[in-house]
């Protein structure tokens, strides 16, 4: 399975140039079959950075959005975007690992088929702040007990999925944070696997606790009453 890698990034100078980089060094080129980096109107060096790579990586490719989007925009520009059957995606800060994605393929079921549709990182030693580390476990644990999707690490970026199962999926700014339980609310097996976490070595977070905290109870109830309200019957065609 060839995978499309979508790579969203807002301000990450520094950290993008070498996340590319790692990107070609982990993933064997008969599974890479192109790097999508989607550039949420950056104000540094991004850009550039990524440019500066292109020519000597030709399945390398930049989308740039011309307003702030956010990361869920980004993430959704990228799989638009994509020409293959299976998405890879990754954070732009350089904290998850490349290294992960084919690990995480071996697991993913071919597209159309019975096995998992969705195959998702869990990062079982955080490298964040203590205070994130244990927002995160709180945030996981009340989403857990409200959509029930067994979903040990939802912020984790490290995933790998089905193309066309993602482009049904009701779109909103945060639903990246989502996508386990909706792949479930189609009928789809979704799987999760440890992956590595590393520090953040440049730039910095654009999120907070309160806010993430806020939004995040916000739209679990948005996504609460989506799954309740789904249907989506698999079909067969004679």
């Amino acid at each position: 399975m060839k995978v499309s890698l979508v790579i969203p990034a807002c301000n990450e100078e520094g950290n993008i140039g070498r996340l590319i980089e790692e990107c070609y060094e982990n993933i064997p080129n008969k599974i890479l079959g192109e790097l999508i980096v989607v550039d949420d109107c950056s104000t540094d060096g991004t850009v550039s950075e990524v440019t500066a790579l292109k020519t000597s990586h030709k399945n390398l490719r930049l989308v740039q959005h011309r307003t702030n989007a956010g990361q869920s925009a980004a993430m959704r520009t990228g799989i638009l975007a994509a020409k293959f059957n299976v998405i890879a995606q990754l954070d732009g800060d350089g904290q998850n690992d490349p290294a992960d994605i084919p690990k995480l393929l071996d697991v993913l079921g071919k597209p159309g088929g019975d096995g998992p549709a969705l195959v998702g990182g869990v990062r079982t030693k955080r490298r964040d702040t203590g205070s994130k580390r244990l927002a995160s476990k709180s945030a996981n644990a009340i989403r857990d007990f409200v959509l029930k999707d067994n979903c040990p690490d939802t912020g984790c970026g490290t995933k790998v999925y089905w193309r066309e199962t993602a482009l049904l999926l009701p779109f909103f700014n945060g639903y990246h944070r989502y996508l386990p339980a909706f792949f479930q609310s189609y009928g789809l097996k979704t799987e999760f696997r440890p992956v590595n976490d590393r520090p953040r070595l440049a730039g910095k977070s654009k999120y907070n606790n309160i806010q993430r905290a806020i939004w995040g109870l916000y739209d679990l109830f948005g996504v609460s009453w989506l799954r309740k309200r789904t249907v989506a019957p698999r079909t067969t065609e004679e």
